[in-house]
């Protein structure tokens, strides 16, 4: 059997495999290509069967199982406040250790210093750390002079 019907298999498979997201098709589609692979070796029918056997057993028993359980898990997502924590902001005015206004995703935020021993002036960038209740504790993204 010719490789170019192969990949021809394989394309059909993988077309097929894209209107019906089962993944068994498209592990067919690359069975197909490895015996395409195979056919254009030189090796003959049977090891072309045969290979087209193996890469599909391989797939259904070791590739399938694993997507299947990637696309079962649910996407980290953070909503609320948690969506702030690592956004950068800027110093409106000066941040201490008790106080302080930064300028976050457009909002101004009452913030905190993360080391208490830091003084932020205004105009520095800021990472935000945490959110504690309604003030934004923060580190600076640069070293303070």
């Amino acid at each position: 059997m010719p490789w170019f019907v192969w990949l021809l298999a394989a394309a059909a498979l993988g077309v097929a495999e894209f209107f019906t997201l089962t993944l068994v098709l498209g592990l067919l589609a690359g069975a197909a290509l490895v015996a395409a692979v195979v056919a254009g070796v030189g090796i003959g029918l049977l090891g072309q069967l045969v290979a087209l056997a193996a890469a599909t057993a391989a797939g259904l028993v070791l590739v399938r199982p694993l997507a299947l359980r990637q696309m079962a898990q649910q996407p980290v997502t953070h909503e609320g406040s948690d969506a702030l924590i690592g956004r950068r902001a800027e110093v409106m005015q000066e941040v201490t250790a008790t106080h302080g206004l930064i300028k976050l995703s457009g909002e101004e935020w009452s913030a905190r210093a993360l080391d208490e021993s830091l003084v932020i002036p205004v105009g520095a960038l800021v990472d935000v750390m945490e959110i504690d209740g309604a003030m934004a504790v923060v580190y600076p993204r640069e070293l303070l002079p």
